[in-house]
């Protein structure tokens, strides 16, 4: 009896096994947005300068859509004014960047992120975790950071791009971009002041 007993068990831990390993397949595999536009133009260009164009593009819509969610994060979560003001500037500037970015990529036959990366969903979820002055402070350090290595990344683009309209783009986007930098150090000196 006891025989029969461990047998049955056995068969349902099996049973149990094989279900766990079906329904772990069954799950839709998610692929980083970074990523999937980063295949889709490897795949269809097959010119190292435009693929490297094409790569510029997508770092360029990949800070933008970070900025616009935690600017939007930013507004709901932030507590100072300033905070909530830089932030609406942040989503205002950066959602219009992105439209004449999308705008450029459509013309150039280059496909951009839809989507949050994972690495940034990562940086956005722990912003996330804060509240209060906490979240301020973390705001702030995050777009002063943010920013200067955005202003460095389109400077970046702006020399390195083969493509004048990708060049001339990225140019007129440095300007905008020293701009929130300065106003994120400006904040966050003002809210280390204030300690």
């Amino acid at each position: 009896m006891k025989k029969i007993f461990n047998f049955s068990k056995v068969i349902l831990g099996a049973g149990l096994l094989v279900f766990t390993m079906n329904s772990c397949k069954n799950e839709p595999k998610h692929e980083d947005p970074k990523e999937v536009a980063e295949d889709v133009n490897d795949q269809k260009i097959d010119n190292d300068a435009v693929e490297d164009d094409a790569d510029y593009l997508v770092d360029a819509a990949e800070i933008n859509i970070l900025e616009i969610e935690i600017g939007k994060l930013a507004l709901q979560k932030g507590v100072s004014a300033d905070v909530k003001k830089y932030a609406q500037t942040l989503v205002t500037d950066h959602s219009k960047a992105l439209d004449e970015l999308k705008d450029l990529a459509t013309k150039k036959g280059i496909t951009l992120p839809a989507a949050i990366s994972d690495d940034d969903r990562d940086k956005f979820d722990d912003l996330n975790k804060k509240s209060g002055a906490d979240f301020d402070e973390k705001f702030i350090d995050m777009m002063a950071d943010g920013h200067k290595q955005a202003v460095d990344k389109y400077t970046e683009i702006s020399q390195k791009a083969t493509d004048a309209d990708i060049k001339l783009w990225t140019s007129r986007q440095v300007t905008t971009l020293t701009t929130h930098h300065d106003v994120a150090k400006e904040l966050k000196e003002k809210t280390e002041g204030n300690k």
